[in-house]
Formats: structure tokens, C-alpha cells, sequence
């Protein structure tokens, strides 16, 4: 029976999200990072048409018309990955403190989510925050444009649970 207890699978938490090892608040990746891939689209899509320009007439048959349109398409997906490559100005933290500024109440607890908007996917910062009351009496709910820092949207309301 001890042996059975040796050899049992357990769940456990991965090694990032263990409090135990945690070492400093989290930093929300920039949105500008997808410029990267989208270069990387853009030259595989480049070597792609190379390819078609030299090799498709050759009767070898190894580059067809596939490698014309499979360019194409990675071009394509490449210039909507720069255009959604936006570089934010406003981290979590000062998305909090324009959402308190927003609200127009103290705030005690509060939280922030990063999401986008639209076809290009804007970032936003998503902010839920309650008022320092105990229990809180109204709660709201911000969302801040990430790039410039606009009030997107913002909404408060009495707490129902209070």
C-alpha cells in the first residue's frame, strides 16, 4: 500500500504560478512584439515569390503556383500583423489610477485586464473597481485605450451585493 502512495500522481501548480517563487510584479508583454512574426511572415513570403519567379517554369515540378498564392497570403496576414502591432503607452498600473479618476469614488479593490478592440485589436485596459466601503457600495467598470489613454467607456452603478 505504500508503495501505491509513492508512485500516485498528484496535480501541482506550475513553476510561474507558485507563490512561493514569486520574484516582482508582472509585466504585461507589449503589443509591438508582433512586429516580429510579421517580419518574419513578410520574408518567408518574399523568398516564397523568389522561389516562383525562378523556379516555376523549370519542368522539375517542385515550385507551383502554390508558392505565388501561399506568398499572398503571408504577405497579407503580415501587413495585419504590423498594423495590430501597437505600441501601448499606458501599463496596468496607470490604467488603474485613470480608472479611479474616472470613476469619480474612492476605490479600494480593483482589478485590470488587458483585451482588445476592432479589427485591428487595439488594446485596452479593462478595469473593475469597487468602492472602499465595507461592504462596497457602488462598483464600476472602466475601459482605457492602452495607446492614448482615452476613456473608452465608462460605467458605475450602485453594488447590487451590498
Amino acid at each position: 500500500m505504500a508503495a501505491d502512495s509513492v508512485n500516485e500522481i498528484r496535480d501541482s501548480l506550475p513553476d510561474d504560478l507558485n507563490v512561493t517563487g514569486f520574484v516582482g510584479p508582472y509585466m504585461f508583454p507589449d503589443n509591438s512584439r508582433r512586429r516580429i512574426p510579421a517580419l518574419l511572415y513578410l520574408g518567408i513570403a518574399a523568398m516564397c515569390v523568389v522561389l516562383w519567379a525562378t523556379q516555376h517554369t523549370n519542368e522539375n515540378g517542385l515550385v507551383s503556383d502554390g508558392f505565388l498564392w501561399a506568398a499572398i497570403l503571408l504577405a497579407v496576414f503580415s501587413l495585419y500583423s504590423l498594423s495590430s502591432s501597437w505600441r501601448m503607452t499606458v501599463d496596468e498600473k496607470l490604467a488603474l489610477v485613470y480608472a479611479t479618476r474616472a470613476v469619480g469614488f474612492a476605490v479600494g479593490h480593483a482589478s485590470a485586464q488587458q483585451v482588445w478592440r476592432g479589427f485591428r485589436s487595439r488594446p485596452t485596459w479593462r478595469v473593475f473597481c469597487y468602492s472602499e466601503q465595507e461592504p462596497p457600495l457602488q462598483r464600476g467598470l472602466v475601459l482605457i485605450d492602452a495607446i492614448d489613454a482615452r476613456i473608452v467607456q465608462c460605467l458605475v452603478e450602485a453594488n447590487p451585493d451590498s
